[in-house]
């Protein structure tokens, strides 16, 4: 549901945020470089130049007044293409960066990306062939996630499944003042057969304060769906107003639906809430995930 249709809902009215917006979740990522890109392939359809000056085209018009990049890209090198692409526009509030906890080089990388301010953390979990609950179980891994979070910098998780809600369980237990933002678990595909288990780590996750959850990748029917609208409002009863975060994934998100569209998505999930908890969703909540 688009935000133009929503506003057009009978009984919507009062119902409908229209303050800021602040994206927590989008890539950025430019094919024309000599060196290219790993992601997205070339035969995916959003493989095109993807910069601060397009994202705000699609969204600019939507309340959207900044927006925080997460790395889409294994290469080392490209933390500080993706830095040097952010001070170009004001709007892009900082980003999440790609760096492997309990590799030789991760310190290093880590010590030169906590002197810039738009450095917000790094991103670990189901992509890029890698296992995260293989790595808290190396000692050199654990480690490097405790010197993550004396730089003052965030964990965010990619893709979430049983497992690594459980690694993620572990991490905030062993290191405790991490701050650790969960991702896409309004879309996450979790077999019927774990679903109780997940459900049971998920809320033991939650009952940690330095825990956020991104609410990122709601399906675009989640009006129609009452397993989308189940997980939502479980989302939302772990995590609280305080702790829920407004991320649209774009442009992956353009699989699914145009930017309005996942928007309104998001929208139609707040309609109920406070002000001042729409407020904190779409705004302020990220400044407390990555402080």
């Amino acid at each position: 549901m688009t935000p133009e249709l929503w506003l057009e809902t009978p009984g919507a009215g009062s119902g409908t945020y229209t303050g800021p917006i602040v994206d927590s979740h989008i890539h950025l990522f430019d094919p024309r470089r000599p060196q290219g890109i790993p992601w997205p392939p070339k035969y995916d359809a959003i493989h095109r130049p993807t910069l601060p000056a397009d994202y705000f085209a699609a969204s600019g018009k939507h309340c959207v007044t900044g927006a925080i990049a997460v790395e889409a890209s294994p290469w080392q090198d490209d933390n500080f293409w993706l830095l040097e692409t952010l001070r170009v526009d004001a709007r892009m509030l900082g980003f999440v960066g790609n760096l492997v906890p309990g590799a030789d080089d991760f310190r290093p990388a880590l010590e030169r990306l906590a002197a810039e301010p738009l450095f917000l953390g790094i991103r670990c979990g189901n992509l890029w062939d890698r296992d995260l609950r293989e790595g808290v179980r190396n000692p050199a891994f654990i480690d490097d996630l405790r010197a993550l979070a004396e730089s003052g910098r965030s964990l965010d998780s990619a893709n979430p499944d049983a497992r690594l809600i459980e690694a993620l369980l572990e991490i905030a237990h062993q290191v405790p003042a991490l701050r650790i933002v969960v991702d896409h678990l309004p879309g996450a595909v979790i077999p019927v057969y774990q679903e109780q288990t997940f459900l049971h780590n998920l809320r033991t996750l939650a009952a940690h304060p330095g825990v956020f959850a991104k609410i990122s990748q709601i399906p675009v029917n989640a009006s129609d769906s009452a397993q989308a609208r189940n997980r939502l409002d479980t989302l939302w009863e772990l995590f609280g107003e305080d702790r829920c975060l407004f991320g649209s994934d774009w442009p992956n998100s353009l699989h699914e639906a145009p930017f309005p569209d996942i928007l309104g998505s998001a929208l139609w999930f707040m309609r109920d809430k406070s002000e001042l908890a729409k407020t904190k969703f779409f705004s302020t909540n990220s400044a407390r995930a990555y402080r």
